[in-house]
């Protein structure tokens, strides 16, 4: 019988951080500010730079991830360009006539929504091909350094030319990597980068975006270097008393000599954003290797901690591993790694432990965009979602389905969430007709281990999925390639477990289940037991739950809990009874897992909404793989075709605990009420103004953590409900509806627990504006979310106001977006003017770099008191 897993580990943010010395022979820079972008190709160029044409020349980067036996086995990139002399990369082009942006951009969400496009991808124009260019000096004393363009993320299919000259690409638009410029770089004068990225319409499921959306980097290193993503730190051991710290270094010679080099690595302290603090907690002896001319070399080092400090959800701690590499008596490199001690388990039986204590994994499913701001990616903006996450008792991140941000690990391990990290939506088998599955052969191997070298020292990161309902698992042989990956993955690190989300009813018994760690199910609750009772040493957990479907502040009656019902012109019940054909509503995953105590938790489909995918409302046959069943396949088949016959007017998804606006959808506080159950809470659905249902039955649901509530209706008992075993909401199926309050008294072993009041409003009569900060930083980076509320005369807010609204801002900032979490409003995100959307609207503003001073934002309305909101850039 399989033994438990026992995970014990440490994390990483970016082991290209320099040391604070100035002097420090690493430099990497932030190269996001002034380039160039023109969304077209040179004239008959298109064609020619086909991917299949010219994959001889991209093939070739990044192969020193992979783990051949001998550098003559590595691909060789052919001389020359590919497709010749294309005008765009030329030094000497005249690109003075294209946009001046600074990234990270996506030229996708900035629109316009244009109704022929597929509502599957958000109805934004985020695919085509596009070029980026970039002029920029290098210094005389830069010769001798190895220069390299790192870019965390640019969607897709990326080529980079330096002066003219080919130096490498990648494919997939969520991975990081990095190309050397120094070949063909000129130090001491001026360099031009062109970077040509090309979205085939037909490759995403959802929005994905399109650009440079990541930061970028230039990176500058002694040629003699510690390699890229090339520390890895472990603690094998950890007691109170003590812990043990593995510092796994891999040096690279990019020279033409032998050189031998010493190796020196200490362990400090680290601040909450993983900065080194005071002097060493421990300094290793220094190892000495002898590096071949163009070839790797590995050293280690094993150091104790005493009384360590251990990273978990509640204490952050972590350290911080510095490597110095010396050459001939010279420190040629010296890098910074953070990391956290602490110890990680898997169990069939007891769940997941850290630190040897159980933590149900209360989990979401996110994609990668952040709504009005699209999927360039912004550290504050990932930080507010995370917060309004904790807020909820979120404790776990699935990052569906692609390797994401590297901004978002980070604050993971700052802010204490767990990780599922997560590279592909399909294998060979894709689905859709240019998906991933287009160049899986060619680059899975590397861009599963570039994510898992550049991930693999956060504390944060617990597990390695290797996929999401691959098409593979309905296959009798699927299991064979799931078996690969998961070789790959125990390769580059076997102190966590692999894990796949899996929809096929018999992933748990078709092979899948011996070559995973962990059973990942999506949407099965009903096969925890089946596969607990077949195979009891099988660990599971659900990957993928719920996909229940809402629009905030919207309800339609009579209600139903038919998981089918509850649709109405094109927006769903926020009721929290719906649900897509292949899902189930909270409920009926509570009930599998409280059923079934061994299973570790669940991420939930999804935290926030997100743009494209709107199930129900999606005319888009690909859908149909979510049906296992062949009767569920004839049904969904008819519904979608029906649907095609329509202009589908959604241009997000409904799933979403939280709407794309970030407002929290009713369903939040039933999912704080499971997740928090310490937290004295409660919460009525739905709002009380029905001016049209006066003396009509309108049930009223009550979510709350404790176990008993009674519900008033001006001041008269609508009864006391005690809620049973398996039960998660409280019902009143019966209520009339007539104005004025509704109270709930909850109660919690016979006491008083929490109380909660919804009224009957007023008439629109004002506007109030509430930033979730006010003071922020001079950066050009730093966002305000500002929550603008239409209200009566006693600052209620209105449930069913829609009105126009209009937003002016003066000071050192700018309205860098605005949205609603109207699933179909077409108002581009840019606009400065917004329809509130059940009482609701959002402005997000941006500090313009380098200006501090007073910011005001003033929102008006026809027939509304005007608001206005002071903030300050400092």
């Amino acid at each position: 019988m399989m033994k438990p897993i026992r995970l014990l580990l440490a994390w990483i943010v970016s082991i290209a951080a320099v040391s604070a010395a100035d002097t420090s022979p690493r430099e990497r820079i932030s190269f996001n500010n002034g380039w160039r972008f023109t969304k077209d190709d040179p004239l008959a160029v298109g064609e020619a730079l086909n991917y299949e044409r010219i994959k001889d020349w991209v093939l070739p980067t990044g192969d020193e991830l992979l783990n051949y036996k001998h550098p003559a086995q590595r691909v060789r990139r052919p001389d020359g360009n590919p497709a010749g002399d294309v005008t765009y990369t030329r030094a000497a082009f005249d690109d003075s006539k294209w946009r001046s942006l600074d990234l990270p951009h996506d030229w996708g969400i900035e629109g316009p929504f244009q109704q022929n496009l597929d509502g599957e991808t958000g109805k934004l124009p985020w695919f085509g091909t596009a070029w980026y260019r970039k002029k920029f000096d290098v210094p005389a004393s830069d010769a001798g350094r190895n220069v390299y363009l790192e870019i965390d993320g640019a969607m897709s299919y990326a080529m980079v030319w330096i002066n003219g000259q080919f130096v490498g690409g990648w494919p997939y638009g969520y991975s990081s990597w990095r190309v050397d410029l120094t070949p063909h770089l000129k130090p001491g004068a001026e360099n031009v980068v062109a970077i040509r990225l090309d979205n085939p319409r037909e490759s995403s499921r959802w929005y994905p975006g399109g650009g440079i959306y990541r930061n970028v980097w230039l990176l500058k290193t002694s040629p003699i270097q510690v390699a890229q993503w090339g520390v890895f730190v472990t603690t094998p051991t950890i007691t109170r008393d003590a812990a043990s710290v593995d510092v796994g270094v891999t040096l690279d010679n990019k020279t033409a000599a032998r050189a031998e080099v010493k190796v020196g690595v200490k362990l400090f302290a680290a601040d909450a954003y993983g900065k080194p603090v005071g002097d060493a907690v421990v300094s290793g002896e220094e190892r000495q290797v002898r590096v071949e001319p163009a070839r790797q070399a590995n050293v280690s080092h094993t150091l104790r901690v005493a009384s360590p400090k251990l990273w978990g959800l509640k204490e952050r701690n972590r350290y911080v591993a510095e490597t110095t590499v010396s050459h001939e008596g010279k420190v040629v490199d010296r890098v910074l790694t953070p990391f956290g001690i602490r110890s990680i388990e898997h169990t069939a039986d007891d769940g997941f432990l850290l630190n040897g204590e159980r933590v149900q994994l209360y989990g979401v499913c996110n994609h990668h965009d952040l709504g009005a701001l699209g999927a360039a990616i912004n550290t504050r903006a990932l930080e507010r979602q995370l917060e309004i996450l904790r807020e909820m008792g979120g404790n776990a991140i699935r990052t569906s389905h692609n390797p994401p941000a590297p901004e978002l690990l980070e604050l993971c391990d700052r802010m204490g969430f767990l990780v599922m990290d997560e590279p592909f939506d399909c294998w060979a088998m894709g689905k859709k007709r240019d998906d991933y599955g287009r160049v899986f052969h060619d680059w899975h191997e590397k861009d599963l281990r570039a994510m898992m070298r550049r991930d693999r020292n956060h504390p944060s990161v617990i597990q390695w999925s290797i996929g999401n309902e691959v098409r593979e698992q309905f296959e009798p042989d699927g299991w064979k390639l799931a078996a690969h990956l998961a070789a790959i993955v125990r390769e580059e690190d076997s102190s966590r477990p692999v894990v796949g989300g899996f929809n096929n009813i018999q992933s748990g018994f078709n092979g899948f289940q011996r070559v995973v760690d962990v059973v990942g199910y999506n949407y099965k609750p009903s096969e925890y037991a089946p596969l607990r009772k077949r195979h009891p040493h099988v660990m599971q957990m659900g990957a993928e739950t719920a996909s229940t479907l809402s629009t905030r502040g919207e309800y339609f009656f009579p209600i139903s809990d038919d998981k089918l019902e509850g649709r109405s012109d094109f927006q769903m019940s926020s009721h929290d009874l719906s649900a897509a054909r292949w899902a189930h509503t909270p409920d009926t995953e509570w009930r599998g897992l409280d059923e079934n105590p061994f299973v570790m938790g669940e991420f939930v489909w999804t935290g926030f909404d997100y743009l494209g995918e709107p199930t129900p409302y999606n005319a888009d046959a690909t859908n149909l793989m979510n049906y296992a069943n062949p009767v569920d396949r004839e049904r969904a088949a008819k519904e979608l075709a029906e649907l095609g016959k329509i202009l589908v007017p959604s241009r997000s998804s409904y799933f979403g605990i939280i709407d794309i606006a970030g407002f929290p959808k009713d369903r939040y506080y039933l999912y704080q009420a499971r997740w928090r159950p310490e937290l004295k809470m409660a919460y009525i659905l739905p709002h009380w103004n029905w001016p049209d249902r006066v003396g009509e039955i309108t049930p009223v649901f009550v979510y709350s953590s404790g176990d008993e509530a009674e519900l008033f209706l001006n001041g008269k008992s609508q009864g006391r409900r005690k809620r049973g075993a398996l039960e998660y909401r409280f019902r009143w199926n019966e209520v009339k509806y007539e104005p004025g309050e509704l109270k709930v008294v909850v109660y919690k072993n016979g006491a008083v627990w929490a109380e909660n009041v919804k009224r009957t409003t007023g008439a629109a009569a004002k506007l109030t504006l509430t930033p979730d900060r006010a003071t922020l930083r001079a950066d050009g980076q730093d966002l305000s979310f500002v929550t603008v509320t239409v209200a009566d005369k006693d600052g209620l807010m209105i449930p069913r106001a829609k009105n126009a609204l209009k937003f002016t801002l003066t000071g050192p900032g700018e309205i860098l977006a605005t949205d609603n979490g109207d699933p179909t409003s077409f108002e581009s995100f840019q606009s400065p003017e917004r329809k509130a959307f059940n009482g609701l609207a959002l402005v997000i503003v941006r500090t313009k770099a380098g200006e501090a001073g007073a910011i005001t934002l003033k929102a008006t309305g026809e027939g509304l008191a005007p608001a206005e909101v002071a903030l300050k850039s400092e």
